[in-house]
């Protein structure tokens, strides 16, 4: 059994937690889109289930890109990178 990599699980740790604090102003701004109401909260709300489906239908090819022997920090890091991306891109577009 080989030694944990105290350095990624830091990565990964840290990774983490600004992941979800992103996360967490997206839910935030689309709360705020889909209590306002009308047209624009409709497609908010059609657009949200469509991305969260799609990001999740793509998560395990997107873990095993990596091969089956990956580390769990690897895994995890891989996860992270997958989500990354569109809670970005949802913070930038409803923050404008």
């Amino acid at each position: 059994m080989t030694a944990p990599d105290t350095a990624a699980w830091t990565r990964l740790a840290r990774d983490s937690w600004a992941l979800s604090f992103e996360a967490a102003s997206v839910v935030w701004l689309r709360s705020l889109r889909i209590m306002a109401g009308g047209a624009l909260a409709e497609r908010e709300v059609e657009r949200m289930v469509q991305e969260k489906l799609a990001a999740n239908m793509m998560l395990w090819p997107a873990l095993m890109m990596g091969g089956l022997l990956q580390s769990p920090e690897q895994i995890g890091a891989r996860a992270i990178r997958h989500y990354r991306k569109p809670v970005r891109a949802n913070r930038r577009r409803l923050s404008r």
